[in-house]
């Protein structure tokens, strides 16, 4: 088996990913990402969550976000996937200054990598924040009702202790 580190791995797997902006034209820049990650080599679109709007974790003087989840198949190592997320990411003018939580072009996370626990400097899966966060739960029920979250139980389970939080669906064309 290839370690997590290398580029390639020798089966497929399915990994999910969060999407969200808030700067700019947030629905044109997810749906335009949306199509930048089913462009990267070896990797492939299986579903993709309704947009949603929520309120930003952080400071409030900043506008709501649109978020996403997409589901994908991939042979790509999860660290490599990881590389391919932040280029993309820095393509849409993303610029990481260490401020948690604060206005974003586009932010990609790699959420959940198959059914695999991943804890490094660079990468920890599942997502930290993934069982508190329901611009995250709620998309991800959406494409995946029936999900177990590595290390923190069954998806349903977890979106039913997570208030929506002014959560909406955004009704687009």
């Amino acid at each position: 088996m290839c370690p997590s580190d290398c580029s390639k791995r020798l089966s497929k797997v399915v990994a999910y990913i969060g999407l969200g902006a808030n700067l700019g034209d947030p629905v044109m820049t997810i749906e335009s990402a949306r199509s930048a990650v089913s462009r990267i080599a070896d990797v492939r679109e299986l579903a993709f969550s309704s947009l949603y709007r929520s309120t930003p974790m952080g400071p409030a003087d900043q506008p709501d976000y649109v978020n996403a989840v997409m589901a994908v198949e991939t042979t790509l190592a999860p660290l490599a996937l990881l590389r391919e997320l932040q280029i993309i990411e820095t393509a849409y003018g993303r610029v990481r200054t260490g401020e948690r939580w604060g206005p974003r072009t586009l932010d990609l996370d790699l959420l959940l990598y198959g059914d695999e626990t991943i804890v490094s400097d660079v990468l920890t899966v599942p997502h930290p924040g993934i069982a508190d966060r329901e611009f995250v739960l709620y998309p991800l029920a959406e494409i995946a009702p029936d999900l177990d979250i590595p290390g923190r139980g069954p998806l349903a389970d977890l979106v039913s202790k997570c208030p929506q939080r002014g959560l909406k669906v955004i009704e687009h064309a």
